[in-house]
């Protein structure tokens, strides 16, 4: 889907799933702007969160979250309260959904972390083997996947749009 998106409410819910339909997270989170396939969000942590592997998340962190309806990944921007950049964690995954007030998208496993110095770290590759025999991931996804990734790590090297708005 391309074109101006129309008519998307300030505030929505996102939902993400795993590939046999299994949902997996759930957010609400406020449209900061739309163009072209690209919607960003920006939600607020709640409370604190221990995440395996970010650490402690403090209460009322910003996540900025830039969605591609034609792309096949996901960028999450953490900003600290106080407003410096904390991280970026980016979801390789099927192009997500836009309707009735929810974006979903589907989680393919595969991440990548950024540090606030632009090194990187790509996670889940050993889930995503697992998933994608268990549930016996088409060709295409397979292959999009991988050009995900290596669209995602392309991005973060040249430090291109999202990452060039935290330079």
């Amino acid at each position: 889907m391309t074109g101006e998106i129309e008519a998307i409410p300030k505030v929505i819910t996102v939902r993400t799933y795993k590939y046999d339909g299994t949902e997996h997270r759930q957010w609400s989170a406020k449209v900061s702007r739309q163009q072209n396939s690209l919607i960003v969000l920006d939600a607020r942590f709640k409370e604190e969160i221990q995440h395996p592997l970010l650490g402690t998340i403090a209460p009322d962190t910003l996540s900025i979250e830039y969605y591609w309806l034609d792309r096949w990944y996901n960028v999450f921007c953490f900003v600290h309260p106080a407003g410096e950049l904390r991280n970026f964690y980016c979801n390789v995954n099927v192009p997500p959904v836009f309707q009735n007030n929810v974006l979903s998208y589907i989680d393919l496993d595969i991440d990548v972390l950024v540090a606030p110095d632009f090194t990187y770290t790509i996670l889940d590759e050993d889930e995503y083997a697992i998933n994608a025999e268990l549930f016996n991931y088409p060709p295409e996804v397979r292959q999009r996947s991988w050009q995900a990734l290596d669209e995602l790590v392309t991005l973060i090297e040249k430090r291109a749009f999202p990452f060039s708005e935290f330079k």
